[in-house]
């Protein structure tokens, strides 16, 4: 994703789907490529996607009740990469009815960390105050895996932030290149100077809360790629993989996905490259480097992963080359909501 997946280039590219006529029998369709195994991967992040904008953006309560049920039914999925990625659309939908599924995965102590840590911060993008108290909980929680409980840290002050007077007083830039809603928002509108969004982000004595809206006031001074600030605030991002939070690592990568700028790529390909760096931080540098996928040399810099360690990896080097195709070729949309969706009988 970030993102589609999560990682896409620029706004979200579901955002600007067609406005074909959704119906049930396209749900249902979508949701059973999205839920069975037998499902080529990347078919199934089409269709998740797809999901995501009739769940964000119909304004059929059916049919985003509908999408909402079905991108939960897919959390019995055994790949941690299509969980972590089923919560993060379930948070950027706004619905109060994507809760329930998010609670259940971050209370699972059985479920990858990578997919709990994912539920957390959507219930932080979904912004209501009753969810504090889950969050608190984990937060609190002994022995609780690190990235779960920065994770929870970060969506406890978003969640605060959002409902604040703070909030209603900041003058946050009122035009952005990017439709997600982030873990947390951008620096209010400044004069800050991409040297001093770089020293918050590195100052590790600082809330996570704070480093996260110094990371994403500097996406935002990287975007569109022409600006002057582009490559100095992509190069002051690329230090973030210094930091030793490998869940900050890995937004610099989820941001880097969202730029596509080629500035990235070596500091992308380093991460992916490095195999004692943790798994999260590895699978979304491969999604980042997926959505370059025009940029001479990143399609081959993905084949080299096929066969990773890691099936997380693997996984997002899969979809990662589906979006290098995308990247490619002619296609309008990453994501589909056709007349009749992609059945679990297409082939890879």
């Amino acid at each position: 994703m970030s993102e589609a997946p999560k990682v896409a280039t620029g706004a979200d590219r579901d955002d600007s789907l067609p406005s074909t006529k959704v119906t049930a029998e396209t749900i249902a369709a979508l949701r059973e490529s999205l839920c069975s195994e037998s499902t080529p991967l990347p078919l199934r992040f089409r269709a998740l996607f797809s999901l995501k904008h009739v769940a964000k953006h119909d304004h059929d309560e059916k049919n985003y009740l509908a999408a909402l049920e079905a991108i939960g039914a897919a959390f019995v999925s055994p790949s941690a990469l299509l969980k972590h990625e089923l919560a993060y659309c379930l948070g950027q939908s706004g619905k109060t009815e994507a809760t329930p599924p998010l609670r259940k995965a971050l209370s699972d102590l059985q479920e990858d960390p990578m997919c709990r840590h994912e539920a957390a911060e959507a219930l932080g993008a979904l912004g209501f105050p009753e969810n504090l108290d889950i969050l608190r909980e984990f937060l609190n929680r002994e022995g609780e895996n690190v990235a779960v409980k920065e994770t929870c840290e970060i969506a406890i002050d978003r969640i605060e932030w959002e409902n604040s007077e703070q909030r209603k007083q900041e003058k946050l830039r009122q035009r952005s290149d990017f439709a997600s809603i982030d873990p947390a928002p951008s620096m209010p509108d400044s004069v800050q100077s991409v040297e001093e969004l770089e020293k918050s982000l590195m100052d590790t004595k600082a809330p996570l809360f704070i480093r996260y809206r110094a990371m994403f006031a500097l996406r935002d001074l990287a975007s569109p790629p022409d600006l002057p600030t582009a490559t100095p605030a992509v190069l002051a991002l690329a230090k973030g993989f210094s930091d030793p939070s490998a869940l900050f690592r890995h937004e610099i990568a989820f941001v880097f996905g969202q730029l596509s700028h080629p500035a990235s790529i070596p500091a992308l390909t380093a991460a992916l490259s490095d195999t004692e760096e943790a798994s999260m931080v590895r699978h979304e540098a491969a999604e980042a480097l997926g959505s370059l996928g025009e940029e001479d040399g990143v399609e081959d810099i993905l084949k080299g992963f096929l066969h990773d360690k890691e099936k997380v990896v693997r996984d997002s080097v899969i979809v990662a080359l589906d979006m290098v195709d995308y990247e490619q070729s002619n296609q309008t949309e990453y994501a589909l909501i056709p007349d009749s969706a992609p059945k679990t009988t297409v082939a890879a």
